[in-house]
């Protein structure tokens, strides 16, 4: 395709077929909060969901229209769900899935969703992806030897530096470490890691339209080690990348203490943040935070690939699966966060 970025499409891949993607993506389309997507995946699953919703009296039910390529999307009837049969996934091949219950099918099939999604935006054929979640012992049944979406994302971008950024309207986090234990963090926090971490999220503000971003990075002890009496990574680790990314040009503080900076961050009507985004050292430090604010809101970006991705900020939710009570609320905020992105990278790449 030789689309704009800001015109074309946005893939929306399934996620695991036995969690809530497959609901609220038809329950995104149904509200019309999904204009532009075309959803990866399976085109049986996605059915099966509209056909389980309950809807209001005066909400269409959304039919079904299975495409086999991108350049078919323009016969696709107003109204409808289009569905790219993703490579990998035959149709027919994932009837009888329990809801809420890991299954290597599923798995495998949330896999190849994502790989197609992330190809096409590689090919430019694509805006952006939005990934529905996916279930990390599901990919690991299906022997996918990646726990997440990005590292695999990651890997499928040839290992490019990558960073997981959460963000609501209030608050913005990016993550040093991620999907590693607590103990096994600490040991990978080095000073090029978190210089690393504030050049990824300096440079994706400013595609986004963020003159000089406000990085504010946290500590990783409390009170940001009090000087040294309650650890030393601070000044041992973190100070020196805050010095070179200084001297570089950055607008980046710290460390600060973990436990109130986030606080100062906040932007609300009545409290304008002092900062654009907060850098933490740790999954827990930086995700708490939004989480806290609200899950409905709340959208999963992977900065530093060549393209937008976002996802909703909850997971596959296995225990309400196949309930038809799932809020699409963080879906429907993930999908346009990505278009709003893509329309901005779209802008600066004119520029």
């Amino acid at each position: 395709m030789n689309t704009s970025r800001s015109l074309a499409p946005l893939a929306l891949s399934m996620g695991d077929p036995a969690g809530i993607g497959p609901e609220v993506i038809v329950k995104a389309f149904s509200k019309g909060a999904a204009p532009g997507c075309v959803v990866v995946g399976d085109a049986h699953v996605i059915a099966h969901a509209a056909a389980s919703l309950r809807f209001d009296p005066d909400t269409l039910r959304p039919s079904i229209a299975r495409v086999d390529a991108l350049d078919q999307l323009s016969r696709v009837p107003p109204g409808a769900i289009p569905v790219l049969q993703a490579p990998g996934i035959a149709p027919g091949s994932l009837q009888g899935l329990a809801p809420g219950r890991v299954d290597a099918r599923a798995g495998a099939a949330a896999h190849a969703a994502i790989v197609y999604a992330a190809q096409a935006a590689l090919r430019g054929e694509v805006a952006g992806v939005v990934t529905a979640p996916i279930h990390k012992e599901a990919l690991h049944a299906a022997g996918v030897p990646f726990p997440g979406h990005t590292e695999l994302l990651q890997h499928l971008c040839g290992g490019v530096p990558v960073r997981m950024m959460l963000a609501n309207d209030e608050l913005k986090t990016v993550l040093v470490t991620i999907h590693v234990s607590v103990r096994q963090a600490i040991d990978a926090i080095s000073t090029e890691g978190v210089l690393q971490t504030i050049r990824i999220t300096h440079n994706a503000l400013r595609r986004w339209g963020v003159q000089s971003p406000r990085i504010a990075v946290a500590g990783l002890n409390p009170h940001a080690g009090e000087g040294g009496l309650f650890g030393d990574e601070e000044s041992r680790v973190i100070a020196p990348a805050l010095a070179q990314a200084q001297a570089e040009g950055i607008m980046a503080s710290g460390p600060h203490p973990p436990d109130t900076v986030f606080m100062r961050a906040r932007d609300t009507p009545q409290h304008p943040g002092a900062y654009d985004v907060v850098v933490a050292m740790l999954h827990d430090h930086g995700l708490i935070p939004v989480k806290y604010l609200g899950l409905d809101a709340g959208v999963n970006v992977t900065l530093g690939l060549p393209f937008v991705r976002t996802s909703p900020d909850h997971g596959t939710a296995f225990d309400i699966a196949g309930l038809g009570v799932a809020d699409p609320a963080s879906l429907v905020s993930a999908i346009t966060l990505a278009r709003k992105l893509a329309g901005a990278n779209e802008d600066a790449l004119s520029v």
